[in-house]
């Protein structure tokens, strides 16, 4: 009887871990999610645990929406009080999905129209955690890590 209920627990535990991995995938194909940032690391610094799930990065086959903080060297001020941290909207982007070896994607974007931000590698596991790195022209490089997750939708 304990080995039957063992096994009942173990066989569900493995067939969370799948529908994970499924939902991850169907995300990533659908090319419509959402990268919610937990911590952030910048350059040669510690790293910062980001509270309330705030933070993020938001892709679809149209847009892709970045609302980050950022710590770390940055190498000209911004002229003004609302462009700190990585904030963009670009509706013109490369976007190329490289499948690995162990089941996850590592994705990369490259913004046409976002002024300081040259490219975003998404690295993703097949169960949704995933961490992100940023690459900017008038800043030193930032690495978030977070998971993806579905998208909410605009009412």
């Amino acid at each position: 009887m304990k080995t039957s209920i063992a096994l009942t627990f173990l066989l569900l535990a493995a067939a969370g871990g799948v529908r994970a991995q499924n939902a991850t995938a169907d995300l990533i194909n659908a090319q419509d999610y959402r990268f919610i940032a937990q911590s952030a690391m910048a350059m040669g610094g510690r790293t910062r645990q980001l509270a309330g799930g705030d933070y993020d990065l938001i892709v679809t086959r149209d847009t892709v929406i970045a609302y980050l903080p950022y710590y770390g060297r940055a190498y000209t001020a911004p002229m003004g009080s609302d462009e700190g941290g990585i904030k963009f909207t670009s509706t013109k982007f490369d976007y190329v999905v490289t499948p690995t070896k162990r089941g996850g994607w590592d994705i990369t974007i490259k913004p046409q129209d976002a002024r300081d931000v040259t490219q975003l590698n998404l690295s993703v596991s097949s169960k949704g955690y995933a961490s992100l790195q940023v690459t900017s022209i008038n800043r030193q490089g930032i690495s978030f890590n977070g998971e993806v997750v579905k998208r909410r939708r605009r009412k």
